[in-house]
């Protein structure tokens, strides 16, 4: 992505923004994980026809589902699947994110003038890359996410930790049930990944160019990455919805996520594509902001300290 500002942050290596996107994107993930379970909820409402025997949840809008949430299954459930979901980040943004400007490079071929070409190209790469790493951890997050908790009427829970998940899913569906929903996955990821990373640069690019903002700070990543935020959203929710169904499906619910999407057309209509989307862009939107703000300042204090490191100490 464009640098500016300091010396101290020009030339991060690799290995810097690996470790400040995956660490970027927990701190984003602790932020915005509520609404992201909220939106969950939310694509998968409609998927069965009850939740429970006598019991029909009914999510009305993001903080509607918030509230539901806390009063039926309380506070804790907004954060269920977190620690899924900041194993996920370490393992899928540190490579989607922290690799971008490598692969940028890459393909072309050293030149740090890319266009919008290969920086398609290379968020469809790492995003790619990034499933490859983290889908298990995606699976386990979701699944999370969406199991109820009715303590009147007796736990629902599929799992009983984050572990118990792992090998749960392994045991009852074999390996590749945690690998499970991989294709709508990448397709998601290679879209999120090129409408995310892409617009930020893009529009950061332009915002240093046409100096809109006095330097490359913290009003120039925010207007950035809200803009990411918004398109992402756009572009990304139909094919989110569907890895959501699919991820929570039981074992032979769908043959697979083409026919996800079609039972979710026919039995529901088109608008079951963007069924959250409210909480998508509001996580997205809030996801994108910390976590852009985040990388950029983390990686400016890497690099800061390994430079005091670096620096030779002066005579005493």
């Amino acid at each position: 992505m464009v640098s500016g500002g300091g010396s101290a942050d020009l030339t991060p290596t690799a290995a810097v923004k690996i470790l400040s996107a995956g660490t970027a994107g927990c701190v984003a993930d602790l932020v915005t994980f509520p609404l992201d379970t909220a939106k969950v909820r939310l694509q998968i409402q409609g998927e069965a026809s009850s939740l429970c025997e006598g019991h029909r949840a009914k999510y009305r809008g993001v903080f509607g589902t918030m509230w539901t949430m806390v009063e039926t299954e309380g506070p804790r459930s907004l954060y269920s699947g977190l620690m899924a979901g900041l194993q996920r980040q370490m393992s899928f943004a540190s490579v989607r994110i922290g690799l971008y400007d490598t692969m940028k490079q890459l393909y072309n071929r050293g030149s740090e003038h890319a266009g919008i070409g290969t920086r398609l190209l290379a968020g469809c790469t790492t995003g790619a890359m990034a499933v490859a790493f983290a889908q298990p951890t995606d699976v386990v997050k979701v699944r999370f996410q969406a199991q109820v908790r009715l303590p009147e009427r007796g736990s629902l829970k599929r799992y009983s930790s984050t572990i118990d998940a792992y090998r749960t899913i392994a045991r009852e569906e074999g390996v590749k049930g945690l690998w499970k929903g991989c294709l709508p996955n990448i397709t998601r990821n290679a879209i999120v990944n090129c409408s995310e990373l892409v617009t930020y640069d893009i529009i950061k690019e332009l915002i240093l160019k046409q100096t809109l903002f006095s330097s490359d700070n913290m009003p120039c990543h925010f207007t950035a990455a809200f803009a990411a935020g918004f398109c992402t959203t756009i572009v990304a929710s139909p094919v989110d919805v569907v890895k959501t169904r699919f991820m929570n499906s039981l074992p032979g619910q769908y043959s697979g996520a083409i026919n996800c999407a079609l039972t979710m057309l026919i039995k529901e209509g088109p608008t079951a594509f963007y069924k959250g989307f409210m909480p998508s862009f509001l996580r997205l939107g809030s996801w994108n902001i910390v976590m852009f703000v985040s990388y950029e300042q983390i990686k400016r204090a890497v690099m800061r300290l390994q430079h005091s490191w670096e620096s030779p100490i002066g005579p005493v």
